[in-house]
């Protein structure tokens, strides 16, 4: 199979049924029927290239996996003075499964089961068999585990479900353990039996494959762990295992973190492992051009900003950071900060010109001083470069830009911006970007969270997983003897110090790449997104414009939402199961608490 930039949906499968002579082969020759489409590798492959679809990348329209990040307590959405129906408790039981997880997945499922279910009878050769069946038992477990994180325990298919499957459509769900495992099985046995190189470059193969089990099992051990359910060290010791023999074979990382995300060819990024590939007239999507629209408030919160570190790998928080020097002084905040930062939010600056696609320099060289910083960090254009532009080239004339709606703008003072990139120069909404799926990253993160949770974390760890990823952001490594009870006296005092490290690299690395919020929910942590979500430290009197401010003050912290959430709910760690559901099968019982 080609990369995947050329995947083909099947829109429909026509089963023919025709009551003649068993000697006619009355199969169609020129079009997969369901006579044909499991006959060949290459039908097989055809009809297994949709299944890429049901990986998560960036859209054609406008949502995508940073909107879910706005539910946890790092990010928000700038043009709302509510909090969002997740956090506020105003999540309703949908009326039917159509658009939901439960539903989008189960369809999913049943096209995954009836390939399982009839490779075993083609042409192909054993090995050939094999593979394919690795590729379905991946894509299974991937929708499952959605499932799963979503709800709990759910029904599990093994088969494709006819209306005579009567004993699975009335039957209760199945539990958690059951299903968890089923995904454990599913996984390890599809990395024994995909092809080494999968189907071609940028296609599932066994690393792949350890990617999503690694994933999944340090999501189910954590949550297990965290929620009480016992048995989490079996999901954690996988966790360890499976992302270490990925660092074995992968230990290093593209040195760029702007490149990983608005790169148009991720082919040759080092540490990406799946990606979705875009081309122009083909497939294309809207992040980059949304992110830099004034239709996009995506801002970063106060608590958000607060987990870059100094340069000195010190918390701002810590006591003794005399490198950072407060965020009273917009320009002062950002400075000798993680790289990072600066790719994730625009650092302050002002030139003349306001919504037009020219500028001019206002002469001071403080209004420009990212300007040259930002260009070292990505490369500059067609990559993040300053003054920040919309797709159409007009210039933003200042940063933090409350009042002026055009070309962009925050309503906390943080617009997020980490994807933002002209590869498809001056065109709305079809940007060119790839988008990484898998990447090495994320697996640094679970191995030193993982091998922390079964208490084997140590320097060494440290050394290949969260120290490179801080190189990468220019910030000293992280020296697990100098982290004391005292390191960030702003740390939830629930949570070991080292451990505490551990995620705050995880936010700030995976920072809008849709984790946040289930990494809250799995380490039952919730209460973080019902606080107070602030923006930046301002003076009312520099704005023509009202500005909310926390407590009304003339100056202080922007506060968009004036009320605060009440106490998160234990049921809402789970999502109601939609209400047509229980109708057809009286026999599911609605998650608690719903």
């Amino acid at each position: 199979m080609k990369n995947f930039k050329h995947l083909i949906t099947l829109i429909c499968l026509t089963v023919l049924t025709v009551g003649c002579d068993d000697d006619l082969d009355l199969s169609p020759q020129d079009e997969l029927s369901e006579a044909t489409i499991f006959s060949t590798y290459n039908n097989v492959r055809t009809y297994a290239w949709s299944f890429y679809d049901f990986l998560e990348a960036f859209p054609r329209s406008t949502t995508w996996a940073a909107t879910r990040d706005l539910d946890g307590d790092l990010m928000q959405n700038g043009g709302s003075s509510v909090s969002r129906p997740y956090i506020g408790q105003n999540i309703n039981v949908p009326a039917n499964s159509a658009g939901t997880i439960y539903g989008v997945s189960y369809a999913n499922i049943r096209k995954i089961n009836i390939m399982l279910d009839r490779i075993a009878n083609s042409e192909m050769t054993t090995e050939e068999i094999a593979h394919w069946r690795g590729v379905g038992l991946f894509f299974r477990a991937h929708e499952f585990f959605d499932l799963l994180n979503t709800y709990g325990g759910v029904t599990w298919l093994e088969n494709e479900l006819t209306d005579t499957d009567t004993d699975i459509l009335n039957a209760p769900r199945d539990s958690r353990d059951l299903v968890a495992n089923n995904i454990l099985r599913d996984l390890q046995e599809a990395i024994g039996i995909i092809k080494e190189d999968g189907d071609g470059p940028n296609t599932v193969n066994p690393d792949v494959a350890r990617a999503l089990l690694a994933r999944f099992a340090l999501f189910e051990g954590t949550w297990r762990k965290y929620h009480g359910l016992g048995d989490h060290d079996k999901f954690l010791n996988v966790a360890v295992q499976t992302s270490a023999e990925l660092i074995d074979k992968y230990p290093n990382l593209h040195p760029n973190y702007d490149r990983v995300f608005n790169s148009i060819d991720l082919g040759p990024i080092e540490g990406v492992l799946l990606y979705k590939h875009y081309v122009i007239d083909e497939v294309t999507h809207t992040a980059s051009t949304n992110t830099r629209s004034t239709n996009n408030k995506y801002d970063i919160t106060r608590k958000g900003i607060d987990k870059f570190l100094t340069k000195n790998g010190l918390p701002v928080t810590n006591p003794t950071n005399a490198q950072f020097q407060g965020d009273k002084d917009f320009h002062a905040e950002f400075r000798d900060r993680d790289d990072r930062l600066l790719i994730m939010s625009p650092p302050p600056y002002k030139v003349n010109g306001d919504g037009s696609q020219n500028w001019t320099s206002t002469g001071n060289p403080d209004d420009e001083e990212f300007f040259p910083i930002l260009q070292a960090i990505t490369g500059g254009f067609p990559y993040k470069e300053l003054p920040d532009r919309n797709w159409s080239k007009r210039v933003t004339g200042e940063v933090p830009n409350f009042d002026r709606l055009v070309p962009t703008q925050t309503g906390n003072g943080y617009r997020f911006w980490k994807i933002w990139n002209d590869h498809n120069d001056a065109v709305s909404s079809r940007d060119l970007n790839d988008d990484p799926i898998f990447r090495m990253g994320e697996i640094f993160l679970i191995h030193a969270e993982a091998k922390f949770e079964v208490g084997d974390f140590n320097q060494s760890v440290a050394d290949i997983t969260i120290n490179k990823l801080r190189q990468r952001g220019g910030v000293a490594p992280m020296t697990i003897a100098q982290i004391t009870s005292d390191f960030d006296p702003t740390r939830d005092p629930d949570v070991d110090p080292v451990l505490f490290e551990i995620r705050r690299e995880r936010a700030v690395e995976m920072m809008g790449e849709g984790v946040r919020r289930d990494d809250l929910r799995r380490w039952k942590k919730m209460d973080y997104a019902t606080e107070v979500k602030l923006g930046r430290w301002i003076k009312q009197a520099d704005y023509a414009q009202n500005i909310p401010i926390q407590g009304d003050a003339p100056e202080g912290y922007v506060q968009l939402i004036p009320l605060v959430p009440s106490a998160f709910p234990d049921h809402y760690y789970l999502f109601p199961l939609p209400a047509d559901q229980l109708v057809l099968n009286p026999n599911i019982e609605q998650n608690p608490g719903w």
